[in-house]
């Protein structure tokens, strides 16, 4: 994001908030503590309390979790970050989706819709909400910063990716491709399980090359990374360990105190497991992700949620299936009704739109609003429509999305060549170093 003219803008140097940061720090453990305690002490709570203090719960540790995880990439190798810090960034969405998972292969009809409706929740909040978030937080921070220059002219505040991160685009777009068939099946078979875990694999082959950097700490994190090395380790070590064991104590209780709340109130069980869950797990990449594009770090701001959606629409969907028949279901895979293929469809066209955006590695304002509009359209969508129509919102915004986005890509089409080739087949040591091929 570099405004043209006379303005340049960088990111403001700070001494680190210490007292702020260690706070920050003592109220996620604080979180996450009653529903640690409660959980080993079998307390029996009533429906709404283990709802919040369970939710709370992997909240809290959910934060620790990201903060230690920044902290790890100063002690570990570029292939090793990869390998442990993708499966940590995710672990509460993954603890929470294996939740029902398993408890599907022995209710499937409860609980498979569930499974699917936690994933396809978190995947598009990513999506809807993550990305327009860097963007307009950046350019409204930028825009406040040429004011106060006494700047006038005009200001670029597209979001741009530095040529690297090519490689998750194009993985990005490969499982999206697979993913657009899934709504004509009936089931998330084993088969697809082995295709998308696959692509996961290889998609971790190739990044794994790239030449190990120093990280960039933020927040709380920084309290991690300024410890001296020996003292940094055992720290967020501990750290990972509390909140490891938080999360996997705490998601079976609060996605089951989530099924009877919503039973106890009439309150659509599905909606809660979509929205609420995500909320709590995808909370801190989030919060990550906003302060590096308050920094104006608007690179890593969307490459930390694009990361983690690439890790969630190939490894955690992949895996699902492998769950339900792991736990007794039935061997031909996870069963989608109707809703689930199009909640499925609308993720997967979500999906393709934010893909064909990105294929010039750019997102701009527009493009933003985009995003962040067609995502609240679905909730509101269905009091618009005639009553004959409004089971049909989530297939109308789905064409919606896939419209958009065979429009963008054929606006885009010179882009399309440099970047699969940089996604699939440039040495990944080269991609930093090369100059930006001619579109």
């Amino acid at each position: 994001m570099t405004p043209h003219g006379a303005l340049a803008v960088d990111a403001p140097e700070r001494r680190p908030h210490t007292a702020r940061q260690v706070l920050a720090i003592a109220l996620a453990v604080g979180a996450a503590v009653p529903g640690l305690v409660a959980r080993a002490a079998g307390v029996d709570l009533p429906e709404i309390a283990a709802s919040l203090v369970f939710g709370l719960a992997v909240v809290g540790a959910a934060f620790v979790l990201a903060w230690a995880a920044e902290a790890l990439e100063l002690d570990v190798s570029a292939g090793l970050a990869l390998a442990v810090l993708a499966l940590i960034a995710v672990l509460p969405e993954y603890a929470v989706d294996f939740t029902f998972a398993a408890k599907a292969g022995g209710d499937p009809d409860t609980y498979a819709p569930l499974a699917l409706a936690n994933m396809t929740g978190g995947n598009r909040l990513l999506i809807g909400v993550g990305w327009p978030l860097v963007v307009l937080l950046a350019a409204w921070r930028l825009r406040v910063a040429a004011r106060r220059g006494g700047y006038v002219g005009p200001i670029d505040t597209d979001v741009r990716l530095d040529r690297p991160h090519s490689i998750e685009i194009g993985f990005l777009a490969a499982a999206t491709l697979y993913s657009l068939t899934l709504p004509l099946k009936g089931r998330l078979a084993l088969w697809d399980a082995a295709i998308l875990v696959a692509l996961y694999a290889a998609y971790a082959v190739r990044i794994a090359r790239s030449p190990a950097e120093e990280p960039t700490l933020v927040g709380p994190a920084e309290v991690f990374g300024a410890l001296p090395p020996a003292r940094r380790r055992i720290v967020v070590g501990l750290a990972l360990a509390f909140a490891a064991a938080v999360i996997v104590l705490c998601a079976e209780p609060f996605a089951d105190s989530l099924v009877a709340t919503g039973e106890e109130f009439g309150i659509s069980t599905f909606l809660l497991v979509q929205w609420l869950a995500p909320l709590a797990s995808e909370a801190p990449e989030l919060l990550v992700a906003a302060s590096f594009a308050w920094r104006l770090n608007t690179n890593n701001g969307l490459a930390t949620l694009l990361s983690s959606k690439v890790n969630q629409w190939t490894l955690l969907v992949g895996t699902l299936p492998l769950v339900f028949v792991i736990a007794g279901g039935a061997a031909s895979g996870l069963p989608l009704d109707g809703r689930q293929r199009e909640e499925i469809l609308l993720t997967a066209a979500q999906s393709a739109f934010a893909v064909a955006v990105l294929v010039s590695r750019s997102i701009s304002i527009r493009e933003a609003w985009a995003l962040l509009g067609l995502f609240l359209a679905q909730f509101v969508l269905g009091g618009v429509l005639p009553a004959a129509l409004r089971d049909t919102e989530r297939i109308t915004i789905a064409i919606i999305y896939l419209v958009l986005a065979v429009g963008m890509v054929v606006r885009q089409r010179d882009w399309v060549r440099p970047l699969m080739r940089d996604a699939y087949r440039t040495p990944v040591r080269e991609l930093a170093n090369e100059p930006e091929p001619a579109t």
